[in-house]
C-alpha cells in the first residue's frame, strides 16, 4: 500500500517572506515536494511568470472556478482573489508525493477544514516593525495598502493556534532548514507509518 503524500501548508502575514522562503526551499537539490501553484487576480509583479509563480486570472475567470467548486481554498485579500486548484492537489497526494502550498492565512483556514491531516506551518516575522520595514522596502504598495496589510497581519498573528508549527523568518536559510526538518519529522509520526508495519506483520 503506497503511503499517501503529505500536504504541507506554509502561511503567514503578507510581507513575511513566504514566497522568498518557498523559492529558496525549491532551489535546493534535495527538495522533493511538488509545488502547487496558486491562482490570483492580482497583476504580476516584476519578474513573476504566469504558470510558474502564479496562475494569473481575471476576476471573471476566478469567480467561474469558485462556482464550479474547483478550488481547494480561496480568499479575497486587499481587493484580489487568491486560491488553490483542487484537482492537482488530490491527484498528487494520492500518487504518494508531498504537495507544498504557500497561501494566505484565510486560505489556510479553509484547507484545515478539508485536510485536517495536513501539516500547517506559520511563518512569523521577527517583529512587527521588521514586517512593516519589509513591506515598505518591497516598494510595490501605497502607504494605505501597507497600513491595511499591517492591520491584517496583527489579526493573522492572533490566529497562530490554527497551525502545528511556528517558524520565525529571521533569515531565509534558517527558516528553510526548520521547515524541511519539520516535514521530515512529520513523515516519521507514528500515526502515518504504523499501519505499514502492522501490514508487514500480517504478511509474515
Amino acid at each position: 500500500m503506497k503511503e499517501k503524500g503529505l500536504l504541507i501548508v506554509l502561511s503567514g502575514p503578507s510581507g513575511v517572506g513566504k514566497g522568498t522562503v518557498r523559492k529558496a526551499i525549491f532551489s535546493q537539490e534535495d527538495t522533493e515536494f511538488e509545488y502547487s501553484i496558486s491562482m490570483t487576480t492580482r497583476k504580476p509583479r516584476e519578474g513573476e511568470v504566469d504558470g510558474v509563480d502564479y496562475f494569473f486570472k481575471t476576476r471573471e475567470e476566478f469567480e467561474e472556478l469558485i462556482t464550479q467548486g474547483r478550488l481547494l481554498e480561496y480568499a479575497e485579500f486587499v481587493g484580489n482573489y487568491y486560491g488553490t486548484p483542487v484537482d492537482y492537489v488530490r491527484e498528487t497526494l494520492d500518487s504518494g508525493k508531498d504537495v507544498f502550498l504557500e497561501i494566505e492565512v484565510q486560505g489556510a483556514q479553509q484547507v484545515r477544514e478539508k485536510f485536517p491531516e495536513g501539516l500547517f506551518i506559520f511563518l512569523a516575522p521577527p517583529s512587527l516593525s521588521e514586517l512593516q520595514n519589509r513591506l515598505v522596502t518591497r516598494g510595490t504598495e501605497t502607504n494605505d495598502i501597507i497600513k491595511g496589510r499591517m492591520d491584517t497581519a496583527r489579526k493573522e498573528i492572533e490566529m497562530m493556534n490554527l497551525y502545528d508549527f511556528i517558524v520565525e523568518n529571521d533569515t531565509v536559510e534558517n527558516a528553510c532548514h526548520k521547515i524541511k526538518s519539520i516535514v521530515q519529522a512529520e513523515h516519521c509520526r507514528r500515526e502515518r507509518v504504523q499501519q505499514r508495519y502492522l501490514n508487514m506483520l500480517e504478511v509474515e
